[in-house]
């Protein structure tokens, strides 16, 4: 399954009293330099396995739901490459879907939001609105298997 999305860092919080939080815990089992990288999250009360390959807008993705019992076995392989934030789901004034992830921890006070697309025609015409800051779709130290590892690239917030 392809996942074509972009990313851009926050320039101003929007409102989200219509927006929906569910706190999120991620790690990942691959190295930063694989090829391939296999994440464990942790989304609310529900646990997945995801395996992504590729890089910028358009990745290949597969996920499924596991057990937390599973989660729970493979969750120390992860130690070192791990992140914690809320996502926040709305929908913008345009109709297309958001994610925005305000993390927690050594990564606060960093916000970005994703926007993810049917086609990639879709992604090329998509108009950010005001409160969508720098673009960083492209950029692989905002992917979050980077900031698991390295933490904030310099000058992000």
């Amino acid at each position: 399954m392809k996942e074509i999305e972009r990313k851009y860092l926050v320039a101003e919080r929007p409102d989200l009293t219509a927006a929906t939080a569910t706190p999120v815990k991620q790690g990942y089992l691959t190295a930063l330099e694989d090829s391939t990288e296999l994440r464990l999250r942790q989304k609310g009360e529900r646990f997945f396995l995801t395996q992504k390959s590729g890089a910028g807008r358009v990745r290949e993705e597969r996920e499924a739901e596991i057990t937390r019992t599973v989660y729970e076995t493979f969750w120390p392989g992860t130690e070192g490459r791990r992140l914690e934030k809320t996502r926040w789901t709305g929908v913008l004034a345009d109709g297309w879907g958001y994610e925005l992830d305000i993390f927690e921890g050594t990564l606060a006070p960093l916000q970005m939001v994703e926007v993810e697309f049917a086609d990639e025609a879709a992604a090329e015409a998509f108009v950010p609105p005001e409160w969508f800051g720098r673009e960083v779709t492209e950029d692989k130290r905002f992917g979050n298997k980077s900031l698991a590892v390295h933490g904030l690239p310099e000058g992000a917030v």
